[in-house]
């Protein structure tokens, strides 16, 4: 089991991610502001994580997410991700993007993209 932290600062907003893999899943934690330049990186850490795992974003602690941010969601979710949402902000965005929540079917399921959406994820 690995565990990997990062902190965004490209600008005053702050976004920590903070990823493990766990039981055959590649676990995203977010926290924060879930804005451009973070949320675009974040898109290029999932982009070239091993095809192999699940993918499961936690979307617990983000406190903000903006177009930029939902454009990088909805990608994750064409990759086949799954997300925790345990706040009502959290599930709002969850509910209203239509993103699979853990323990839910995910019709996307291994569905592959690159970092445009056009189809194609590295094993």
């Amino acid at each position: 089991m690995a565990s990997h932290l990062r902190l965004l600062t490209g600008s005053p907003m702050m976004l920590r991610v903070q990823t493990q893999e766990s039981d055959g899943a590649l676990i995203c934690r977010l926290e924060g502001r879930f804005t451009g330049t973070g949320a675009e990186e974040v898109r290029t850490l999932v982009t070239y994580c091993d095809s192999k795992l699940e993918l499961v974003v936690d979307l617990t602690e983000v406190m903000f997410i903006d177009a930029i941010g939902e454009e990088v969601l909805l990608f994750v979710k064409k990759l086949g991700a799954q997300f925790v949402a345990e706040t009502s902000y959290s599930r709002d965005v969850c509910e209203r993007l239509q993103l699979p929540l853990v323990g839910t079917p995910n019709p996307n399921a291994h569905v592959s993209c690159d970092s445009e959406g056009n189809g194609y994820r590295p094993t």
